[in-house]
């Protein structure tokens, strides 16, 4: 009876543990946002506000930590001189509280689309300058290193040689204000408008070496080159020594890598084994909608990511 006694209490006991540890698996289950898996990734892959709302919420501060808990180790902001002093210091703050770098913002002059360096106008020259003065204390709050510049549109009544070397100029008298402050401008070719002066990254190679300055590197947007040049890798490798800063998005439609036409395990390898040290901007949407669309992003990055083949050297 005795032995039948301690059976009985045995298998409650038993039922018991069993049912709690069922109940706390499920419970974890039910409050898991995301994989968890907080092994950082080969490279640096910066995101945005928003890209992760979904899964952390709509506080920009919950989605960086969560970020960083999925291996993220950066992020950037176009629109970081648009929000105000004080969050542009508590993104700072959490940024080094996490360990992550900050990446570009976007100078802010007004109409960016509109300004133009092309013409050597003081309407338009003016106005950025002042502008360059307020990033460089903008990115002493938010801890920034790099700030994009796009010279903007093409002046169709001046011959191109005087646009570029209007813009050389202008990228000089800049350069004069980041410099004392250590932050580089990377000008950006871009694919959105035919108009825009900036368009090819051997366009962008060669005003960066005219202008001659550390502060003056290209942004090597991947997105946007593939659709104005492809054959990325080498131009990549054509450009290297003034490569500042990459960004990505799939083409088309601009997600995140595997969602189009576009190699980026092979992109990445290739960077990685150049030696890249710096940051890469996610400046893409998200194929799939929801909760699940942001973490298929994670799972894409993951096996984009994936590309160091243990006792198999890279082929040179």
């Amino acid at each position: 009876m005795q032995r039948r006694n301690f059976m009985q209490q045995s298998l409650v006991t038993g039922a018991t543990l069993l049912t709690g540890a069922t109940l706390r698996a499920n419970a974890t289950a039910e409050n898991a946002v995301g994989p968890n898996d907080s092994k950082p990734f080969n490279l640096q892959y910066g995101i945005h506000d928003g890209m992760f709302k979904e899964l952390a919420g709509n506080d920009f501060l919950d989605q960086l930590k969560f970020a960083y808990d999925n291996g993220f180790r950066a992020m950037e902001d176009n629109g970081m001189m648009q929000r105000d002093k004080g969050m542009q210091e508590k993104i700072g703050n959490q940024l080094a509280k996490l360990g992550m770098s900050m990446g570009v913002f976007v100078i802010d002059a007004g109409d960016n689309w509109k300004t133009s360096f092309t013409t050597g106008k003081p309407e338009f020259t003016d106005r950025y300058l002042v502008a360059c003065k307020e990033a460089v204390e903008v990115a002493k709050r938010c801890h920034a290193k790099w700030v994009t510049v796009v010279p903007g549109y093409f002046e169709r009544k001046i011959p191109i040689g005087i646009q570029t070397a209007n813009v050389i100029d202008m990228l000089r008298r800049c350069a004069e204000i980041m410099e004392p402050a250590g932050l580089v401008m990377v000008i950006e070719s871009l694919s959105d408008n035919p108009d825009l002066f900036l368009r090819y990254s051997d366009q962008g190679y060669m005003v960066c070496k005219a202008v001659n300055s550390p502060s003056c590197k290209m942004l090597f947007d991947m997105y946007h080159m593939q659709r104005n040049e492809g054959d990325i890798i080498e131009h990549i490798d054509w450009s290297w020594d003034q490569i500042g800063y990459f960004q990505i998005g799939d083409n088309p439609g601009r997600k995140e890598p595997t969602s189009g036409e576009m190699n980026y395990k092979n992109i990445f390898k290739h960077l990685y084994y150049k030696g890249y040290k710096g940051l890469l901007g996610m400046e893409h949407g998200t194929a799939g909608p929801g909760k699940e669309g942001e973490l298929n992003l994670i799972k894409n990055y993951r096996w984009s990511d994936d590309f160091i083949k243990k006792d198999v050297p890279y082929p040179h």
